[in-house]
C-alpha cells in the first residue's frame, strides 16, 4: 500500500498543474540570432558579448531561457521575440436592432505578430442582437404532386407574417417557385405537355418551367397572398426536381430577390420530392457546368435548359458567402434524404412537412429558433503552414476544433487559438459566424530576425577592432577571420584559406569547428570535451554502447577501454564493439579441445561463426553445399584410384579429406551412395574434423559388385536384325492394306454408278428378224 503513495501524490500535483511539461530547444544549424529564433518557439538567443568561450561553436548562445539562465546569460542579455495581439477594431455589440448598422460579433480586425511554432490566443464575443431584421424567401415545389399545399400556402400569408413578427418587427417575406428543366427525359416535351403538362381534367394548370421568381421581398402580407393566390400548379415526368437550380438562383440574384445586407437570411424549401444534382443533366445531354452565376430575364431562369444542376457543394459555398440559411420543409417520404443533405450544408434544418403543409407555419417558427440558438465559427482558406484552433466558451459548449466552433448559448464567447509554422509576412484570413454577415479579418505576421542593441562601433574592440558585433558575434571586416576576427587572411582570399579545412570538399572542418587562418580549430562537445583530427572529424563521445552505456562505465573502476575518435580502444583483459567483454574462450571451447571447431571467431566469450555454420559452437551448417557429392572425386582417386583426379589425387585431395576402404562402417552419421565416373556405384560415411574443409572419410570395399555389367554384342546385332526385318514386312503389309482398301472403294463407286444408268429400250430400225427357223432334230433338251 506504501508503495501506491508516490504514485498518488504524482497524479495529484498533475491534476493541479503542478506538472508542467519542460521547455525544449531543438537546434540544428545555428548561425546568427534569427537561425536561433527559427529553430523552435522555446529558443531563445544570449547576446553578451563574452558568453563564447574560446573555440566553442556559437550555436551554444541558442538554447532555452532556463539553460542560459543557468549557463550565466544575464536575464537583459537574452533575446525572446515574444507573440503581439493588436486589437484593431472592436465596436461595442448592440444589444438591440434600432434601423443602423448592428455589430454581434466583436472584435472585427486583429493583428498578429507571432513567432514561428508559439500559439497565440485571442477571445471573441458574440451576442445575437433582438429584432434583427429577417427576410423569409419561400421557395416552392409546384409539381402536380404538390396541387393540394399549394391550395393551403395560398392562405398563408397573415399566418407568416403574424409568425415572423414573433421574431423582429423588421421581417420580409419572398416567393419564389420551381418544378424542373424543361427537356427530356424530366419533362414531356410535346408542345401541347409544354403548354398544359397537368392532368387533362385539370384547367387550372401553367406551362412547364425550371424556377420562377414570383415576389421580391415584401413587408406586405397582402401582396403576397395576391402573388400567391395568382400561381397554379404545373407537372414534370421524373420524381426528382429542380429544387438546387432554385435555391442556386435565389442565393445568387441578390438584388432581383431583394435581400438587405443586414439582415438574418433564410430560404423555406417545401418539397416533397428529392432533388437533381451536378451530373444528371448528361441526361438531357446538358455538359456545361453550373458557373454560379446569376441568369434571370423577366423573372425566369433562362439558363435551366443550357446548364447543369449545381453540385451540394457548389451549393453550400454559395449559401455560406451570402449568409443564407436553409429550412428545408418537407413530407415524411423523403425527410431522410433532405436530413443527409443538411448534414453537408452549414447552418439548415429540417422539419417534416404535413401532406398538405398544413403545419408549415409552426415548422419554420421551430426550425429557426433551432438556428438562431446555435452559432458556429468557422473560416475560410487559411494560409499555408497556420493553424487555427476554437475552444467555445459556453454553457453547452462543443469540444474544441480546428475548422470551427460551436456553441449552442445566448451569450457566446471563443478562445481562438492561432499557430504559424513557418515564416510570412502580412498574411491575412476572416472569422465569420455562418449565416451571420459580421466577420473579424485576422492579420498575421511573424518574426523570424531578432532585434538585437548592438553596439554602434564600426569596428569594435571585442572584434580585435577588425569587426563589428551583431548580437553577441562578431561580423569580420574584408580581409579578417576567425570568431573574433583575430586572423589575417594576408594574400590569400577566403576562399581559398577556407577550402583548406574542407575533407574531400565536404563540410569547413566537418561542421564541428571555424576555419582560423586556413586551420580548423575545433569546438568542444556538449559534454565539455573537444573534436580532434585536422577537419575536427574526431570525437570521443559518440562510441558504440553497450545496455546503452559507455564501455568505460563498465566493470572496473579505471572502465574497460577508451573512446578514441569513435571507435572503442580496449583495454588489456577486455574485447567487444563496445569492450563490453572479458577476455576469455571458455563459452567457445568444444569436447576436442578446438575452439568454435575451427569454423568461427570467439568474441566476448561466444562463437561467432563463419558463413553459413550454425552456434553456439559452428557445428553444422545448414546452407552449405552436399558434401556427399563435393568430395565424391576425391572417394573415388583415393579409394579405387579411378576419376578426374586419378593423375594428381594426392595434391587435389589430401590437405582436404583422408580416406580407409572398411569392410564395416565404424563412423556415425549420414550414409552417402553415389555413382562414380564408371557408374559403378560407391558406398561411403564422412566425419567432419575441425576446421572448415577438413574430411575423414570410411569407403565400403566392395565397389565391383556395383559396376553395370557389359552388353551383349550377339544379343544386340541379332535384335536389330530381327527389328529391321519385323518392320519391313509389317510396311509391306501396310502398303497391301492401302492398295485393297483404294480398289475397293472404286469398285463400290463402280456399282452405285451402274445402278444409276438407265439404258434406251427403242428399237434399232436396221435390224431385221430372222426369217427362217431351223431345229435339230437331234436336240433333246439336256
Amino acid at each position: 500500500m506504501d508503495c501506491c503513495v508516490p504514485l498518488l501524490l504524482a497524479l495529484l500535483l498533475a491534476g493541479n498543474g503542478w506538472c508542467q511539461q519542460e521547455e525544449v530547444c531543438s537546434k540544428s544549424v545555428i548561425n546568427s540570432c534569427g537561425d536561433c529564433i527559427r529553430s523552435g518557439p522555446h529558443c531563445v538567443w544570449c547576446q553578451q558579448l563574452n558568453f563564447t568561450k574560446v573555440g566553442a561553436q556559437e550555436a551554444v548562445r541558442c538554447d532555452t531561457r532556463a539553460q542560459l539562465i543557468a549557463r550565466g546569460c544575464p536575464v537583459e542579455e537574452i533575446i525572446a521575440p515574444e507573440n503581439l495581439v493588436d486589437i484593431v477594431e472592436a465596436r461595442p455589440l448592440n444589444a438591440v436592432f434600432e434601423g443602423r448598422e448592428l455589430v454581434q460579433m466583436s472584435p472585427q480586425r486583429i493583428n498578429l505578430k507571432m513567432r514561428p511554432g508559439l500559439p497565440s490566443s485571442f477571445n471573441v464575443s458574440f451576442k445575437r442582437a433582438e429584432g434583427y431584421p429577417v427576410d423569409l424567401y419561400y421557395l416552392m415545389d409546384l409539381s402536380y404532386s404538390m396541387k393540394d399545399d399549394l391550395a393551403q400556402v395560398k392562405g398563408l400569408g397573415r399566418d407568416l407574417f403574424r409568425a415572423l413578427n414573433k421574431i423582429t418587427q423588421h421581417g420580409q417575406i419572398g416567393f419564389g417557385a420551381f418544378v424542373d428543366k424543361t427537356v427530356l427525359p424530366y419533362t414531356n416535351t410535346n408542345k401541347e405537355k409544354l403548354e398544359k403538362p397537368c392532368d387533362q381534367k385539370d384547367q387550372q394548370c401553367q406551362p412547364a418551367f425550371g424556377y420562377t421568381h414570383v415576389l421580391s421581398m415584401t413587408k406586405s402580407a397582402d401582396e403576397f397572398g395576391k402573388k400567391v393566390s395568382e400561381q397554379f400548379i404545373s407537372g414534370n415526368l421524373d420524381s426528382p426536381e429542380g429544387s438546387l437550380d432554385a435555391m442556386m438562383q435565389a442565393a445568387v440574384c441578390g438584388e432581383k430577390i431583394g435581400w438587405r445586407n443586414s439582415s438574418t437570411r433564410l430560404i423555406v424549401l417545401t418539397t416533397d420530392a428529392g432533388f437533381h444534382m451536378a451530373g444528371d443533366g448528361k441526361l438531357a445531354g446538358i455538359l456545361e457546368p453550373n458557373d454560379k452565376q446569376c441568369h434571370m430575364a423577366r423573372n425566369i431562369y433562362t439558363k435551366s435548359s443550357e446548364m447543369d444542376y449545381p453540385s451540394v457543394g457548389q451549393l453550400a459555398t454559395v449559401l455560406e458567402k451570402n449568409n443564407i440559411q436553409l429550412i428545408f420543409a418537407v413530407t415524411k417520404n423523403v425527410e431522410a434524404v433532405y436530413k443527409e443533405l443538411s448534414k453537408m450544408i452549414p447552418k439548415s434544418e429540417v422539419g417534416t412537412l404535413q401532406s398538405d403543409s398544413s403545419n408549415v407555419v409552426a415548422l419554420i417558427e421551430n426550425a429557426y429558433n433551432r438556428l438562431s440558438s446555435k452559432v458556429t465559427l468557422s473560416h475560410d482558406n487559411l494560409p499555408d503552414d497556420v493553424r487555427v484552433v476554437y475552444t467555445p466558451m459556453c454553457t453547452n459548449s462543443g469540444p474544441p476544433g480546428e475548422n470551427e466552433g460551436v456553441c449552442d448559448n445566448v451569450g457566446i464567447s471563443f478562445k481562438i487559438t492561432v499557430t504559424a509554422s513557418s515564416c510570412m509576412t502580412d498574411k491575412s484570413f476572416t472569422i465569420r459566424p455562418q449565416g451571420i454577415r459580421d466577420t473579424l479579418t485576422v492579420m498575421l505576421s511573424t518574426t523570424c530576425d531578432c532585434q538585437c542593441e548592438n553596439p554602434s562601433e564600426e569596428f569594435h574592440s571585442h572584434c580585435n577592432y577588425n569587426g563589428s558585433t551583431d548580437c553577441g558575434i562578431c561580423r569580420c571586416r574584408e580581409g579578417f577571420l576567425g570568431q573574433f576576427c583575430e586572423c589575417s587572411a594576408g594574400v590569400k582570399d577566403e576562399q581559398s584559406l577556407q577550402q583548406t579545412c574542407r575533407r574531400d570538399n565536404g563540410t569547413v572542418c566537418e561542421g564541428r569547428g571555424d576555419c582560423v587562418c586556413g586551420r580548423c580549430q575545433c569546438h568542444t562537445t556538449e559534454s565539455g570535451t573537444s573534436y580532434h583530427g585536422e577537419f575536427c572529424e574526431c570525437d570521443d563521445d559518440h562510441c558504440e554502447k553497450f545496455q546503452n552505456k559507455h564501455s568505460l562505465l563498465l566493470g572496473l573502476s579505471v572502465g574497460n577501454g577508451k573512446c578514441n575518435c569513435g571507435k572503442c580502444e580496449c583495454s588489456d583483459g577486455f574485447e567487444g564493439s563496445a569492450c563490453q567483454c572479458k577476455t576469455s574462450q571458455d563459452g567457445c571451447r568444444t569436447a576436442s579441445n578446438t575452439v568454435c571447431f575451427g569454423r568461427g571467431d570467439c568474441e566476448c566469450n561466444r562463437c561467432k561463426c563463419h558463413g553459413g555454420y550454425q552456434p553456439p559452437n559452428c557445428l553444422t551448417c545448414l546452407g552449405c553445399p552436399d558434401q556427399c557429392q563435393a568430395k565424391l572425386n576425391c572417394i573415388e582417386c583415393q579409394g579405387f584410384d579411378s576419376g578426374p583426379f586419378k593423375k594428381n589425387c594426392s595434391e587435389a585431395c589430401s590437405a582436404s579429406i583422408r580416406s580407409n576402404l572398411v569392410q564395416k562402417f565404424s563412423l556415425s552419421g549420414k550414409e552417402c551412395h553415389r555413382k562414380d565416373s564408371e557408374g559403378c556405384w560407391i558406398t561411403f560415411k564422412l566425419d567432419q574434423l575441425p576446421g572448415k574443409d577438413n574430411y575423414y572419410a570410411e569407403i565400403y570395399d566392395m565397389r565391383g559388385e556395383h559396376c553395370p555389367k557389359p552388353p551383349s554384342v550377339p544379343a544386340i546385332i541379332g535384335g536389330s536384325v530381327a527389328l529391321v526385318a519385323l518392320i519391313g514386312v509389317a510396311m509391306l503389309l501396310l502398303i497391301k492394306l492401302l492398295i485393297y482398301m483404294n480398289d475397293l472403294k472404286e469398285f463400290k463407286k463402280f456399282e452405285n454408278e451402274k445402278k444409276k444408268s438407265k439404258w434406251a429400250e427403242a428399237d434399232n430400225p436396221l435390224f431385221q428378224n430372222a426369217t427362217t427357223t431351223v431345229a435339230n432334230p437331234t436336240f433333246t433338251g439336256e
